[in-house]
């Protein structure tokens, strides 16, 4: 009897030691808020599982596997069918809970974390999720066959030990303070779905994932029906717990979103979020929005909206002269825009981490200029942070496109026959590409401002397929781009403004930035140890990136605009950091 109660006592102290430093939460330069809780406090505890809701989706999909460069899935295809090891909450900045990873422990000298996989996580063929399927998932997305953006994400991975069935280690190059809450971010699916052969061909195959819903019918193109998963293994866990509410789920697609509202206002789907502002300023009415059987309002959100601009893709001679840059800039009056095309509803951009704590003063701060001397970041571009002109009057833009033209021509570009011509002798025409007609209005006024300078600019509106084609593959003078960002900004940065990503084919370096002092900023953010220095590197990297004219800067809006038939039943707390429709089919429920 003794010998067995010793026995028993050796294995409880032994898990012990196992758990005892493991956490289930990871948050990056603070306390996470949740701790022992029961559900996220933006979900609705009066939720009831059942009903139907559908969507819409702009232009196509030709692809089930949403992981591949050369192929478009479907809309949500990875919020609903594929669980991460951890995932993130919604009203911190940078925090991560434990879902198919129950808890994970770093260790001391911050090279290595080992995730302990929770026993009862199962796929949806209902086999158990084991250290293996991690491992599978993790080195097939950074294999040749993925999308190279996951490569860049986890890069500074160096292996992947399977400790065994439900613990998993992983290796890393060197420190990184955020790599093992990148780590949690990871997708996982079934070895079972898809060979490493089979992974960049078999683009049809239904995934067999580890997420709340199954795919239960679709015809490409045209609609996606999601089925939620009755026998969803985390439906009672704390981070899933009155989530994922609907039976069914389906996105019905649409090339034309004018078409689209009009199908919304027929009845023909129940939710829509709107992005433009002149349909949402005229086109939102009728008898249905009288009686309040739809009902159109605008979600609040503190959302890092990074920024959306006119990409010059500094790829082709043209645009390698920053002063041409300069002067398109100068000549872009959102003002005149914001009344005329958005019906007053934008903010103008005002940095690459617009509506957040690391937007960039005018002047560098202190704590920048220290980082400038630690980094040996070049003294030169460390300047006051550029001003866009306000233009308020006619006679506001009249001073901004004489400066502009004064600008090139001390550069030495001419006009010819009303052609601008460069100091070359190279025509000044610029080749827009666009994947929605709803921007050629928008366009418009703008080649007209750039007429007036001789610059010619051509938009032509391709569809979705050949658009992202010709992005992946940099084939474009300017594109609209659209920069979101985090609260808390890491290696995904490398993606967008690295030198390393310039010219890598499907990174989203569109303007093709090459700037070892940018890359010396995007690493000291993805290495800061502390939530301090992160944001003063974001200011100084925001600094020296808006300066350079990379972008035309755009706008944004701090709200989500969305209409929906009145069959829902909502939270009461809004999160803080959200995307609208994410959030919807997260959290809302039916009536």
């Amino acid at each position: 009897m003794r010998l067995k109660n010793t026995i028993t006592l050796t294995l409880i102290l032994i898990f012990q030691m196992t758990y005892i430093y493991a956490d289930e939460s990871i948050s990056i330069g603070y306390s996470a808020k949740y701790k022992d809780f029961e559900h996220f406090d933006y979900v609705n505890p009066y939720s009831k599982k059942g009903g139907n809701i559908t969507i819409s989706a702009f232009g196509t999909f030709d692809s089930l596997n949403p992981y591949l460069l050369k192929s478009l899935s479907p809309a949500q295809i990875n919020n609903l069918m594929f669980d991460t090891l951890m995932t993130r909450s919604l009203d911190e900045p940078s925090s991560s809970y434990s879902l198919i990873a129950k808890s994970y422990r770093l260790s001391d000298d911050k090279l290595s974390v080992i995730f302990y996989i929770d026993e009862e996580a199962k796929f949806s063929n209902s086999k158990y999720i084991t250290a293996d399927d991690i491992k599978y998932s993790f080195e097939l997305l950074t294999s040749s066959a993925a999308h190279p953006q996951y490569r860049i994400y986890w890069a500074d991975v160096e292996s992947v030990e399977v400790i065994n069935d439900y613990s998993i280690k992983f290796s890393f190059k060197r420190e990184n303070p955020e790599l093992h809450m990148m780590i949690g971010d990871l997708p996982i699916f079934s070895r079972e779905w898809l060979s490493i052969e089979q992974f960049p061909k078999d683009v049809k195959k239904s995934p067999i994932a580890s997420g709340p819903y199954l795919i239960e019918d679709y015809s490409i193109g045209k609609y996606i029906t999601y089925i939620r998963n009755k026998d969803y293994w985390a439906n009672n866990k704390p981070t899933r717990k009155y989530m994922y509410n609907f039976d069914s789920i389906t996105i019905k697609y649409y090339k034309d979103m004018t078409v689209a509202l009009e199908a919304f206002k027929a009845g023909e789907y129940d939710y829509i979020l709107e992005n433009h502002s002149k349909r949402w300023a005229r086109d939102y009415n009728g008898p249905n929005f009288i009686n309040n059987k739809i009902i159109k309002t605008e979600l609040v959100h503190l959302n890092n909206t990074g920024i959306q601009g006119f990409a010059f893709n500094t790829r082709k001679d043209i645009f390698n002269e920053i002063n041409l840059r300069k002067a398109i800039t100068m000549v872009f009056d959102f003002e005149w825009s914001n009344k005329n095309l958005f019906y007053n509803q934008y903010l103008r951009s005002d940095s690459y981490f617009s509506n957040s704590e690391l937007v960039a003063d005018i002047k560098p701060s202190n704590d920048e200029l220290m980082l400038v001397e630690k980094l040996d970041i070049n003294k030169i571009k460390v300047k006051d942070k550029i001003k866009l002109p306000i233009n308020k009057s006619p006679s506001d833009y009249r001073k901004s496109l004489i400066g502009a033209k004064k600008i090139l021509d001390k550069s030495g570009y001419i006009v010819r026959n009303g052609q601008l011509y460069s100091p070359s002798n190279q025509p000044i025409i610029i080749n827009f590409l666009l994947a929605q007609k709803g921007f050629e209005r928008i366009l418009a006024p703008f080649r007209n401002n750039l007429k007036r300078l001789g610059i010619t600019l051509n938009y032509r509106t391709v569809d979705l397929s050949l658009y992202q084609q010709r992005l992946d593959n940099f084939e474009f003078d300017m594109t609209v781009v659209s920069y979101p960002q985090s609260q808390s900004p890491g290696s995904e940065l490398m993606s967008m403004f690295s030198s390393e990503s310039s010219d890598k084919n499907g990174a989203f370096n569109f303007p093709g930035i090459r700037d070892q002092d940018i890359d010396k900023l995007i690493n000291e953010i993805i290495y800061s140890q502390s939530r301090d220095n992160l944001i003063t590197s974001a200011h100084l990297l925001d600094r020296l990136l808006w300066n350079q004219y990379y972008m035309v800067p755009n706008w944004y809006i701090n709200t989500h605009r969305v209409a929906f038939y009145d069959l829902f039943l909502q939270p009461d707390i809004l999160p803080l950091y959200y995307q609208a429709t994410n959030y919807v089919l997260q959290t809302w429920s039916m009536k």
